[in-house]
C-alpha cells in the first residue's frame, strides 16, 4: 500500500455539522480530520440501530447492560491508572472512558455520534469524572495528544467492512506508542464457515430479548443481514498486518470474542 494511499484514508473529513455550545468540550470534526476522498466509507451514516435521538442513546445504553464493575475488570486487566492514556474507538455513552478518568487516567472518547457523546458527557459530569471527548470515526480520529498507552474498542468494528477494518486498524496503531496495548471486543466468529447457518440461528433464538428488556430478535437478525462481522482467523490477519502482536485471543462463545495486542 502507497503511504499517498494510507494517508489519504487516515485523513479523511467528515460531513458538516455544527456542534451547539451543549457540545463545546467535544471536538469538532473539521479540528480532527483532513480532506475527504469521495470514496471513502460513510462512517457517519452507521448501519444498524438507529441511535439519531436522545431517547434512542439511552435505549441503547440500557440494552447494552452498561456495568461499571465490568468496565473497572477491564481496565484491571489493562493496567489503566493514573497517568495512563487512553483512547477508547466508538465509545458509544462512554461507561469505559468515565471508569478510566475516575481512577486517575488521561481518558479519550472518540465516536461518530453527537447524541452518544452528549450521554458520555452527561455520565462524566454526574461522575465528577474529566475526560476529553472527541467526534470522530475509527477511520479518520487524529490523535493529537501525546501517544496513547491503550486504546481499546468494543463492539464497533462489525460497523465497518473489512477492507475498511483493516484501515482502522492501522489508524489505531498510529496513535499508540510501541509496546502500547490494543484491545478488541465484538462479535466475531469462531464457528467453521460450513456450519453458520445453525450458529447463526442458534445466537438469534437464545439473544433476542422482548422489547423494552434488550436487544431483539429482530436487532439481531438486523446485525447479521446487515452490518460486518468478521471471522476471527481474518481479524487475527488484520491485526497483524496493522503492526500488532496478538497477546491472547478468547472466545466467549462461536459469535463472540476479543483480542488483547501489542503494539510492534
Amino acid at each position: 500500500m502507497s503511504s499517498t494511499f494510507r494517508n489519504a484514508v487516515l485523513r479523511m473529513p467528515l460531513l458538516p455539522l455544527e456542534l451547539s455550545g451543549l457540545y463545546k468540550r467535544v471536538m469538532s470534526r473539521s479540528e480532527t480530520t483532513g480532506p475527504r476522498p469521495a470514496w471513502a466509507f460513510r462512517e457517519y451514516q452507521p448501519v444498524g440501530v438507529d441511535l439519531g435521538s436522545p431517547a434512542a442513546v439511552a435505549g441503547y445504553d440500557h440494552n447494552q447492560g452498561t456495568d461499571p464493575d465490568a468496565d473497572d475488570a477491564l481496565l484491571d486487566r489493562l493496567g489503566v491508572g493514573v497517568g495512563t492514556r487512553l483512547v477508547d474507538l466508538a465509545c458509544g455513552t462512554g461507561s469505559l472512558v468515565v471508569q478510566a478518568a475516575r481512577r486517575g487516567a488521561e481518558a479519550h472518547g472518540v465516536d461518530v455520534s453527537s447524541e452518544m457523546l452528549a450521554f458520555a458527557r452527561a455520565r462524566a459530569e454526574r461522575a465528577g469524572a474529566g475526560a476529553h471527548w472527541h467526534r470522530a470515526g475509527s477511520l479518520d480520529y487524529a490523535h493529537r495528544a501525546k501517544p496513547a498507552d491503550v486504546v481499546t474498542t468494543r463492539s464497533a468494528l462489525h460497523q465497518l467492512p473489512d477492507f475498511w477494518k483493516q484501515q482502522a486498524l492501522l489508524n489505531a496503531a498510529g496513535m499508540l506508542r510501541p509496546g502500547g496495548t490494543f484491545y478488541v471486543w465484538d462479535v466475531i466468529f469462531s464457528f467453521p464457515p460450513a456450519d453458520a447457518a445453525e450458529h447463526l440461528q442458534r445466537w438469534i433464538d437464545t439473544a433476542g430479548r422482548p422489547e423494552g428488556r434488550g436487544f431483539t430478535r429482530a436487532d439481531f437478525e438486523a446485525h447479521v443481514r446487515e452490518e460486518f462481522s468478521t471471522y476471527a482467523w481474518i481479524l487475527e490477519g488484520m491485526l497483524e498486518r496493522a503492526g500488532f502482536d496478538v497477546v491472547s485471543r478468547a472466545s466467549r462463545s462461536s459469535t463472540h470474542g476479543e483480542f488483547l495486542c501489542r503494539r510492534r
